[in-house]
């Protein structure tokens, strides 16, 4: 039998392309209030070799995590995936209370950027809005109490469960219809 894995012990970073470092910078860093912390300006992908120059730049977070960025130098962001709908690939990053989730609401506003919510969905609370390369960002605030936490710890694995075997089930009656 194989050891348990070693624990994960958090997000070190995410990283997305984006169509203008600067236009990057100013939206993380200006706006949004995450420094600029780390760019790595290379010509040679180090994990594969490939010629492909670019930069790589790193937004820090209060918990000493990241977001990061690759500028390829051709003015291209990401495109998003054609069989999602665009609410689903995101990244959700947290705030500390909801006054700071307002403020930021409110900051983001002045700064032209159309923003969704406050939604509520019971465990946190979130806004969302696109940043300048298109990619969906969701800022929340948690407003569950630990034992609601606890209580979902334990449902996960019936709820996976049962999803898993309705859409088995689906998938069965269509292949026999």
């Amino acid at each position: 039998m194989s050891e348990s894995p070693p624990p994960v012990l958090g997000l070190h970073h995410f990283a997305w392309r984006c169509r203008n470092a600067e236009e990057t910078r100013h939206f993380y860093e200006d706006i949004v209030g995450l420094p600029l912390v780390h760019v790595i300006r290379l010509d040679h992908v180090p994990s594969t070799g490939e010629y492909c120059p670019y930069v790589h730049l790193f937004f820090e977070m209060a918990d000493g995590s990241y977001i990061a960025f690759f500028d390829l130098g051709d003015d291209t962001a990401a495109e998003p995936s054609p069989n999602t709908p665009p609410w689903v690939n995101h990244i959700a990053l947290r705030v500390a209370t909801l006054e700071q989730l307002e403020t930021m609401k409110q900051r983001l506003v002045e700064h032209g950027i159309e923003v969704l919510g406050v939604t509520d969905h019971h465990f946190v609370r979130s806004i969302y809005f696109f940043d300048p390369n298109g990619f969906r960002l969701e800022l929340t605030v948690p407003v569950a109490p630990a034992e609601t936490l606890d209580s979902y710890k334990l449902q996960a694995r019936p709820a996976l469960d049962a999803w898993t075997a309705e859409r088995k089930n689906a998938v069965s009656e269509t292949s026999a219809a």
